[in-house]
């Protein structure tokens, strides 16, 4: 769960309200709040049935004992930790639960949900399809159209045409403001702890909140100089805990670039419909290759070489949730292809825990690495 962080150096960005704060002011502006779990989903259409979605990327915890009664021990744990949450305390602060067909595990979490959990609040499915094309492109607009209507019967509202193409385009903005955040990483003079809390806050901000905190953090833009510390990318589903971050720069190392879940992979484009359900459709088919729509390998490893090129990325860390076997069915023909191009990886996989695991800490790391120097080049440091 992402708290206030305030941005400091450089940036002009005001202080970055959290979650519960965010929710309460937007209830006491008439909205209704939806936890809503990952990854693709048309934000612009709830924020037109004035839902606000909050997302749910399986909060760090130790203990589940709720979800550990209803899942296998072997199972996701963002859907086990996310369904432990929602039975405890979470599902009582929403309005309703919105679940896409991410996988299997989170496919099956909307399924129990539904059938087994009676958290009292409505549970809606989304479903994407696998793949590009025209075809899926129809049945994506669909599927918008159809939970539209569901929303309906909870907002009691009917957006029309022109409510849905202005809060279509705002959300265009922020995504747009996002891929610039992101691109901009090498130049921004922040903790990789501090700028990952500013992406990471389009998980619940509404989008003008966003787009002022995105446009305070670009303000303080540096020209590009020789880099004090190693720049990797950083892949994954969800940098839990943040301690993450800690950890490399114990390193001498930062998140030059990422291609994570709850940030690049959902850079999305703007549509070029006039129709809003199509170009909603038409936005999220548009994001970079992954596991979720099905991407081909060949794809993710000329986007992560892209990625690492544009950035100065060194080297990649693939950090995965436990269990995550979508992702990690990926890392062997990933990992090839990015060494086939001369780029060192290391995969290092993420229990959802509070604290990052003691064996990822550096005792004594020693001096930072030089770009260009003591560690060869495409290398990751070494404890």
């Amino acid at each position: 769960m992402v708290g206030t962080a305030k941005v400091r150096d450089n940036s002009r960005a005001a202080p970055i309200p959290g979650r519960q704060q965010t929710m309460e002011r937007f209830r006491e502006q008439g909205g209704r709040i939806a936890a809503v779990l990952p990854i693709h989903y048309p934000r612009a259409l709830l924020r037109a049935h004035r839902i606000l979605p909050v997302e749910i990327w399986g909060p760090a915890q130790a203990f589940t004992p709720l979800a550990d009664s209803r899942l296998q021990s072997y199972i996701c744990p963002l859907a086990r930790n996310a369904l432990d949450f929602l039975l405890r305390e979470g599902a009582r602060r929403v309005d309703m639960v919105l679940v896409p067909h991410t996988c299997d595990s989170l496919q099956g979490l909307g399924s129990l949900l539904l059938d087994q959990a009676h958290l009292d609040r409505p549970t809606l499915n989304f479903y994407l399809p696998r793949g590009a094309g025209d075809a899926s492109v129809d049945y994506l607009a669909a599927e918008i159209r159809s939970l539209s209507a569901a929303l309906s019967r909870i907002s009691g509202r009917s957006p029309r045409e022109e409510e849905l193409i202005e809060c279509v385009m705002l959300e265009e903005e922020a995504d747009s403001l996002l891929s610039e955040l992101l691109g901009a990483r090498p130049r921004l003079p922040l903790p990789d702890h501090t700028f990952y809390r500013v992406v990471r806050s389009r998980e619940y901000l509404p989008a003008e909140d966003f787009i002022s905190s995105a446009n305070g953090v670009l303000a303080g833009r540096t020209s590009l100089g020789a880099p004090e510390r190693l720049p990797i990318l950083l892949s994954g589903i969800v940098p839990e805990p943040m301690e993450i971050f800690d950890a490399l720069a114990g390193f001498g190392a930062f998140a030059a670039a990422c291609d994570l879940a709850c940030a690049s992979r959902r850079l999305y484009p703007g549509g070029k419909s006039g129709d809003p359900f199509r170009r909603m459709a038409e936005s999220l088919l548009g994001a970079p290759p992954d596991f979720t729509r099905g991407s081909a390998i060949r794809d993710r490893v000329r986007y992560l070489r892209a990625n690492a090129d544009k950035s100065g990325a060194r080297g990649v860390l693939f950090y995965p949730v436990k269990f995550c076997e979508p992702e990690l069915f990926d890392l062997p023909l990933l990992r090839k292809g990015l060494d086939g191009a001369g780029l060192a990886s290391t995969v290092i996989e993420a229990p959802l825990h509070p604290h990052l695991s003691q064996v990822l800490v550096p005792r004594d790391p020693g001096p930072p690495p030089r770009p260009g120097g003591v560690t060869p080049a495409g290398a990751l440091p070494e404890r």
